[in-house]
């Protein structure tokens, strides 16, 4: 699969993706927006730069795997996988609907899904589960999990943490789309996480922030933990929920919302913007 190091390609294709987001949850009628779009750059950061996939041969025993653990952010994982030729891009259009395989969490039996996610806090023992198979087996093949930072309140999270180091997991890698809301508020309102750094270095993991839209910084993350040895790692990728469009981010109510017509035509009207300017800038 091409790799694509390109800064100037990465961002007219994060472009695309959040286009191809709002364009299937406006169809679809529902879904979860924020989360959606707050992911793009970090899912790109793993499917184009870091891991080792194969769409035409998506369950090849030595792959890298990728769990969504926030399973209702799956429409930006659709759009990479799509992308990338898992599965026909007209399928976006499918999301939601009855019969079809792109449901609202992801489900096993479409290319390059791993697990069934949607219910959270279960995500990070399923990888761990994974790394763990494949530490036994001789497999050398990562596994990463990506989960919401007001998932973390679930106590099973925690659980798996305990278990990814005490079993020093250093084939697992878990991102925190650290965007601060969650669909009652603010995380630190409803369940304040604290340091939240040193929480996950007082559990045993290597722990690196980073910024979740910048690819440089994301691909200087992902580099530095893919070196670490006996120990399971994390990045905090700082995000915002709703990137990209104006009016949705750092709302909460976008949390579990699709855009309407008018509001989707205002959204890619402003990504148009987005992507002139960036054309601008790079010419």
């Amino acid at each position: 699969m091409r790799r694509i190091t390109d800064i100037k390609e990465l961002k007219r294709k994060a472009i695309a993706l959040r286009r191809d987001i709002l364009g299937m949850l406006e169809k679809a009628g529902s879904g979860h927006t924020g989360g959606s779009l707050s992911t793009v750059e970090i899912l790109m950061s793993l499917y184009y730069s870091r891991m080792n996939v194969d769409p035409q041969n998506p369950d090849w025993r030595g792959r890298d795997k990728f769990v969504l653990s926030k399973g209702h952010g799956c429409p930006a994982l659709y759009a990479v996988l799509a992308d990338l030729g898992f599965f026909p891009r007209k399928e976006l259009w499918t999301l939601r609907k009855l019969g079809s395989r792109l449901q609202g969490h992801p489900q096993r039996g479409l290319p390059g899904v791993e697990i069934s996610c949607g219910s959270l806090g279960q995500g990070l023992s399923v990888a761990a589960g994974f790394a763990f198979g494949d530490r036994m087996d001789g497999v050398k093949a990562r596994v990463y999990c990506l989960m919401g930072d007001g998932e973390t309140n679930e106590g099973q999270v925690w659980e798996a943490a305990m278990t990814a180091a005490h079993y020093k997991l250093d084939n697992l890698c878990g991102i925190i789309d650290y965007n601060r809301l969650q669909i009652d508020g603010l995380c630190c309102e409803v369940m304040d996480p604290g340091d939240y750094r040193k929480k996950w270095e007082d559990f045993g993991w290597y722990t690196v922030e980073a910024d979740g839209h910048e690819f440089e910084a994301l691909d200087r993350a992902f580099k530095e933990v893919q070196a670490v040895k006996d120990r399971p790692q994390i990045v905090i990728a700082h995000t915002v929920k709703g990137k990209g469009v104006s009016f949705i981010e750092n709302k909460v109510e976008w949390h579990g919302i699709a855009p309407k017509k008018e509001e989707l035509e205002k959204a890619l009207a402003e990504l148009d913007r987005q992507e002139a300017a960036l054309k601008e800038r790079m010419s």
